[in-house]
């Protein structure tokens, strides 16, 4: 994925894409970091991911539709399982099962994320296994994550994916996805964000071919010594568009299919980390959204 929460209504200042900003709490990272020494899922999770916001959404949003707590998550494309790890930390009732086929994410996550959970990490469990492999058990919530789901390039793969979704999910169970988009989500060029813990995220929009749809993405990171991390992740991806994805996913068999946009913080005229139902959202030059379809 994945995919700033925040928009912009008119120069896009946002990291592209990631989901920083969303209420995440930040973690306490006490070194310097530098090329040589730097640790690429390190960097990425401090610079694009936020569990905690994201658990928070997902449990509020289930709530509000189902009446109840979610306890069991399922992560696609769970990479360093980070979600798992923050999803599990909720209490003793809840677990998850990620899924990835990578096996350098997946270890790296074990070793830290899971493991420093100490005996909650025996409530999650990770599968090196393809996303659209069936769950074991149903589960609450299925989430596609960080836009990840964009490395099926057909209608024929993308709508599969959404139908065995559904099928392995609890009958009272949501999936969970965020998309990215905007006039700007496509154009070719790169976009740097200083992280807080001491060096600079670059988005690189690298190539978009229209008449395929065909994207090509990049991550890179610069360091205070001015050393950089070029090519730390690289994306080949399809760009989806939010009406063909929810049509998808109603022909894939789910009931319902709700957008949450994000809103306006009336200071900064970016967004304001609150993603509230919305059928249509705003034109901004680039927007983080997240779909929430019910079973």
């Amino acid at each position: 994925m994945s995919p700033s929460g925040t928009k912009s209504k008119s120069q896009s200042n946002k990291p592209k894409p990631n989901n920083k900003n969303r209420g995440m709490k930040k973690r306490k990272v006490n070194k310097k970091y530098t090329a040589e020494g730097a640790d690429r899922h390190e960097l990425y999770e401090l610079a694009v991911q936020s569990p905690e916001a994201d658990v928070e959404f997902i449990v509020r949003t289930y709530r509000e539709l189902r009446k109840k707590l979610p306890h069991f998550m399922r992560e696609d494309f769970c990479g360093t399982a980070l979600l798992c790890s923050e999803w599990v930390k909720q209490g003793p009732n809840y677990r998850a099962v990620g899924y990835d086929l990578d096996p350098d994410p997946v270890e790296w996550g074990k070793k830290n994320n899971l493991e420093p959970l100490g005996s909650a990490a025996d409530r999650v469990t990770i599968f090196l296994e393809d996303c659209r492999e069936p769950s074991k058990d149903l589960p609450d919530i299925r989430v596609a994550a960080n836009f990840s789901y964009s490395l099926f390039k057909t209608r024929a793969e993308l709508l599969d994916y959404f139908k065995k979704a559904h099928e392995t999910l609890a009958d009272d169970g949501i999936f969970v996805m965020d998309m990215y988009g905007g006039p700007e989500s496509t154009d070719e060029m790169e976009e740097e964000r200083d992280v807080d813990e001491g060096f600079t995220y670059i988005w690189d929009q690298h190539e978009f071919f229209p008449g395929t749809g065909e994207f090509k993405c990049k991550i890179h990171f610069k360091f205070e010594d001015g050393t950089e991390y070029r090519n730390a992740f690289e994306y080949d991806w399809r760009v989806w568009y939010m009406p063909e994805v929810k049509d998808m996913l109603a022909e894939a068999g789910f009931s319902n299919v709700t957008s949450y946009f994000e809103g306006d913080d009336e200071d900064t005229d970016e967004g304001d980390g609150d993603f509230q139902p919305d059928a249509r959202g705003d034109n901004c030059a680039a927007w983080i959204a997240y779909l929430v379809a019910e079973k």
